[in-house]
């Protein structure tokens, strides 16, 4: 009897990698440093720098611009030279340059070039963040041995995405309170905190990643498929010019077959088939990043006070990440389902109506700045002036003049009056004459004044009547109505009063916060926001709540020997709408992100052949470069003046590129070797976006995971 023996060969499991740990603090710290960064970019533009909207607009785009062109850079210098690390390791360093330069540009001490430092810096950002983009998800597929640890890799990528969302959503949260609440340097704000604490993350992260030196497995440069590709589309062309008459071809990238082969030629054409859809894709990134500019600004003008805390009008766009980490479940488990059910199934058609939303959003966005528009300053247009006439005195005084359709007014009792539309094509020069009959001033014999208003196109001039030796006291003084550029409420001071007298304003809350009036100095004074005391000396005479946006004038009169009146006029509405009305069109847009951006890639995936997925990667990135730079264009050239018509302008584009979009969709045949797949995807719903549904091979599911932990989750 023979007896036959089996032994079963069952190898104890590889330890998890100890390098991924400094390879996902990296992650955190740069994501954390980058986003924290761009949330606060467009304030301290304006604020800070005295850029216009637009021109801090335009800055901001042309950035992110930069920051999404350079990765296909990092790609092929790490494929192609240094390998991933040293990418990683030297990109960095121009990375935390860049970040340094910002933050101690933003120190006012120091007294540094802050515009030129903050351009640079920009420029060093967007060339570190950017060339590692690439590499850092991939190194740390690098660590892995596969097959046998590819559960462990799916683990990792699942820890790469935390880390993504972690530090955006951490310092997209924090670096407005750090701007904002925190006071440095005798200003109201603190960018230098805001910026800085980015950047020792950054330089924290460098440590980090280069502790673990000792434990990586890093692996020979061996060339780079978007160089390949390139190469291969130059070479059929070349041949093409030289053979199209003696040796034509059916189609013109056959050419390169003899240098390259049937199967790369054959996967270049499939990728150009996708590459045509990707035409009309910038125009969904133009209006989607907007988030950080336009919609910043558009919150600086409108009120986030909610029960005892105040909305930073730059975390609004913590909103973006919070929706999309719990609308990916959502449409997953209810709204695919339903959208297939009206017939929406395939990923073209999802993706268009992603695009669709985006417009729906910018709609929504440009009705809210038509209500924010009628708590805008009314301003002299180029063939305007503004007259404004403020009575300190105790009676109303009636005004004669020869201003045209400005025959006669009345300014009451320490009240004001204001024409705020006086045509004049020049310096133009007018004569008035005053005059009261109440008894109180008949007996201080203050019953007339006569003079000249001096007005000039598209200024404003106002004057302050006040008692002095015993006289009528007339001051001019040049106004605006114009709301202050950060937000805050802005104040003058119009006292009449007998002796010099200290005043001051002091805050109701905040104790340390004291505003020191001089007297016969007449500037705007931008404060912060509250309820503020207003003393003579230290006697408290009233109290005044200054609004965020508001603008103000304060006429304090001495009636008795240390007995006032304070009357409070405002010249220009405070932010009135509030922040939450920008909350619609941040959740439709994130809808549409999900919809456009995670079917968009999962699409690309599905149908891209093996070899050019990291190539689909690259261009799905440039999408994004190219849209950020339609934003500067439109900006640049100053289609229309209003923000209200530009977001509708912006909304009608994408309309029409979506349009434009679907008779390239209907003309898409899939790919023969991914069809099964893609239609398992959209008739089961419980794999619908699922980062791994569309995978066969444990390669093909690490090349979906690191993409979609890259791009779906913004780490893009």
């Amino acid at each position: 009897m023979v007896s036959t023996r089996f032994e079963v060969n069952s190898s104890p499991p590889m330890r998890y990698p100890r390098s991924i740990f400094f390879i996902i603090s990296n992650e955190f710290s740069e994501r954390f440093n980058y986003y924290g960064m761009r949330t606060v970019l467009a304030l301290y533009l304006t604020q800070k720098l005295a850029y216009s909207t637009d021109t801090a607009t335009v800055i901001y785009h042309v950035f992110t611009s930069l920051a999404y062109f350079f990765p296909m850079m990092g790609a092929i210098l790490a494929d192609s030279w240094l390998g991933k690390f040293k990418t990683i390791l030297y990109l960095s360093m121009v990375y935390c340059a860049g970040s340094t330069l910002i933050a101690l540009g933003a120190i006012p001490p120091l007294n540094l070039p802050a515009t030129s430092m903050t351009v640079l810096g920009l420029l060093f950002i967007a060339v570190g963040s950017g060339g590692i983009k690439p590499c850092v998800s991939a190194f740390g597929g690098d660590q892995f041995k596969l097959p046998e640890q590819a559960a462990q890799l799916a683990k990792f990528f699942s820890l790469f995405y935390f880390a993504i969302n972690a530090g955006s959503l951490i310092s997209t949260t924090l670096t407005p309170i750090l701007r904002e609440d925190v006071h440095c340097f005798g200003d109201a704000s603190c960018f230098p905190l805001a910026f800085g604490v980015p950047a020792v993350l950054m330089i924290l992260s460098i440590v980090i990643f280069v502790c673990g030196r000792a434990m990586y497995t890093i692996r020979k440069p061996s060339g780079n498929m978007i160089v390949l590709v390139f190469k291969c589309i130059g070479n059929a062309l070349s041949v093409r010019a030289k053979e199209r008459t003696i040796s034509p071809r059916e189609h013109w990238l056959d050419y390169a077959e003899s240098k390259y082969g049937k199967g790369i030629v054959s996967d270049i054409k499939s990728l150009l088939k996708i590459l045509v859809l990707y035409i009309p894709l910038p125009v969904f990134w133009a209006l989607f990043d907007q988030q950080g500019s336009r919609w910043t600004f558009q919150a600086t003008r409108m009120d986030g006070e909610i029960g005892g805390y105040t909305i930073k009008p730059d975390q609004m766009q913590v909103i973006n990440p919070l929706l999309i980490l719990a609308f990916i479940p959502v449409f997953e488990s209810c709204i695919y389902p339903v959208l297939a059910k009206i017939g929406i199934r395939r990923p073209l058609q999802k993706l268009s109506l992603g695009g669709l939303l985006a417009g729906a959003a910018f709609v929504l966005s440009g009705f809210v700045e038509i209500a924010l528009d009628r708590t805008n300053a009314i301003l002299p247009a180029a063939h305007e002036s503004q007259l404004r006439v403020f009575n300190g005195l105790p009676c109303d005084y009636r005004f004669h003049t020869d201003v045209p359709n400005l025959a006669s007014f009345t300014v009451p009792s320490r009240g004001a009056f204001e024409s705020l539309h006086i045509d004049v094509m020049t310096n133009t020069t007018f004569q008035f004459r005053a005059e009261t009959s109440e008894i109180v001033c008949v007996r201080e014999n203050m019953t007339e004044l006569s003079g000249t208003f001096y007005l000039n196109p598209a200024g404003a001039v106002s004057y302050f009547m006040s008692r002095k030796g015993g006289k009528i006291n007339l001051v001019e003084y040049a106004d605006t109505a114009a709301k202050n550029r950060n937000g805050l409420p802005s104040i003058r001071l119009l006292a009449n009063v007998k002796t010099a007298k200290e005043i001051s304003l002091r805050h109701s809350k905040n104790g340390d916060t004291v505003y020191n009036i001089l007297l016969n100095q007449y500037d705007q004074l931008a404060v912060i926001e509250g309820e503020y005391g207003v003393f003579v000396g230290e006697r408290q005479i009233g109290t005044v709540k200054l609004s965020p946006g508001g603008v103000y004038t304060l006429l304090l009169d001495e009636v008795l020997e240390n007995e006032f009146n304070l009357q409070t006029h405002t010249i220009t509405p405070s932010n009135s709408v509030h922040m939450l009305w920008l909350v619609p069109q941040y959740v439709v847009i994130t809808a549409g992100e999900v919809m456009f951006s995670i079917t968009g890639l999962e699409f690309s995936y599905s149908q891209a052949p093996e070899s050019m997925k990291s190539v689909i990667q690259a261009f799905w990135l440039l999408t994004v470069a190219i849209g950020n730079m339609l934003v500067v264009f439109i900006a640049e050239a100053k289609f229309v003046q209003s923000q209200s018509v530009e977001f509708f302008l912006f909304a009608a584009l994408m309309i029409l590129d979506m349009g434009f979009f679907m008779i390239l969709a209907m003309r898409y045949r899939y790919s023969e070797n991914t069809q099964v797949d893609s239609m398992e995807v959209e008739t089961n719903p419980k794999k619908q976006n699922d980062p791994l549904a569309l995978c066969d091979t444990v390669s093909e599911r690490s090349a979906k995971s690191t993409t979609y932990a890259n791009e779906a989750f913004r780490e893009d």
